[in-house]
């Protein structure tokens, strides 16, 4: 029995001992007392005058000094118009933070048939390290998936990892040139950083190839499509996306190196995931969801060959869901997790959802629980 409960009981004791007549407990009105007056609870009078029948500062004071009697966890009383104020006593705030420290207090086990609730956090590239932005990310997701789940709901905590891409190409294309076969052992930098480091290594050769190709008469324009640098990478992107062995061996080395260095962050903050999706093996699903909405009229195409989908009726704005980059198709993960989930087979009332094939990669496996099928 909680203390609004046990004012409820007293008051309704009370009644009866003072005025010979009978009350439900749970009809005594309690409220928590307004910030402008003193009391921590209030018990609303008018109703019980009619089995008083006296004033209400009368009947309030009556019932007031009948609960502080009677209950230890009221230290004192106050009546003002009819409003009984309670203050509580110091011991029972002192009983409440002993139950605080009960590693249990305040958590509802979840049931079996409990809502599941997804929260997805993280969500990083793999061409470069974590930033304070994936901080606030990480802390603020596994913080509500701990409070989603003291409310007594099953929770998957999920990562979304943006591992595919032309962003992804050109880190690899830059260690492939300029990299000379160093390593996170080789070099002691940690392996998110060093792909990092040569993602801006490409950028800035990029930047440079760009001024040159400038220089000689183009325009900015002329220069990004001039690039060979660009040409390359999205060629690497193209072959990734052919299956090609040596592109996909040297993919699969730089990923691992980005994954180790994420792990020894996500440790460090004290993050944990159930579940890691990537989107090399869900951009395909991804893609088919879109030309299916597309076909059945729910998605509209742009005359640039793009896919949105119009959310304005419902208060949002249009979101990309699908573009054309000469010969790569690249999904958006973030539209596709936010704006796709309504394509994939959800049963709400069973609390499941659809599991995406995920063979992720071998030194993850052991941490990854599999969700319920």
């Amino acid at each position: 029995m909680n203390i609004e409960q046990k004012i409820q009981q007293t008051v309704a004791e009370a009644v009866a001992r003072l005025y010979s007549a009978t009350i439900a407990a749970e009809s005594v009105q309690v409220n928590v007392t307004r910030k402008d007056q003193n009391g921590d609870y209030t018990v609303v009078v008018f109703p019980l005058l009619k089995l008083s029948k006296k004033s209400p500062d009368v009947t309030g004071a009556e019932i007031g000094a009948a609960i502080v009697e009677r209950l230890p966890e009221i230290a004192s009383f106050e009546v003002i118009k009819g409003f009984l104020n309670l203050t509580l006593a110091k011991s029972y705030w002192a009983g409440v933070l002993a139950q605080a420290t009960d590693p249990g207090y305040g958590i509802t086990p979840a049931a079996p048939d409990a809502p599941l609730v997804m929260i997805e956090y993280s969500s990083p590239n793999t061409n470069k390290p974590l930033h304070l932005g994936h901080i606030r990310n990480n802390l603020l997701g596994f913080s509500l998936s701990r409070l989603v789940q003291a409310c007594g709901n099953r929770v998957v905590k999920t990562n979304i990892v943006n591992d595919r891409g032309i962003h992804i190409c050109k880190s690899m294309l830059a260690w492939q040139k300029w990299g000379e076969g160093v390593t996170p052992e080789s070099s002691g930098i940690k392996g998110d950083h060093l792909v990092g480091d040569y993602y801006v290594k490409f950028d800035k050769e990029y930047k440079a190839e760009l001024k040159a190709l400038q220089a000689s008469g183009k325009t900015e324009e002329e220069a990004e499509a001039a690039s060979a640098l660009m040409a390359e990478a999205r060629e690497m992107l193209r072959k990734w996306e052919a299956g090609d062995p040596e592109v996909r061996e040297l993919w699969n080395m730089m990923n691992s190196w980005v994954y180790a260095g994420f792990d020894v962050t996500y440790k460090m903050l004290g993050v944990d995931f159930d579940k890691i999706y990537y989107e090399s093996q869900t951009y395909r699903i991804g893609r088919e969801q879109v030309l299916k909405g597309l076909d059945e009229g729910k998605f509209y195409r742009r005359d640039d060959g793009s896919v949105w989908a119009d959310l304005t009726t419902d208060g949002l704005d249009e979101k990309l869901l699908l573009r054309l980059i000469r010969s790569a198709f690249r999904m958006r993960r973030k539209t596709l997790v936010n704006n796709l989930m309504a394509s994939f087979s959800l049963d709400r009332e069973q609390g499941r959802h659809q599991r995406l094939h995920d063979s992720g990669h071998r030194h993850r496996q052991d941490a990854l629980q599999r969700l319920p099928d």
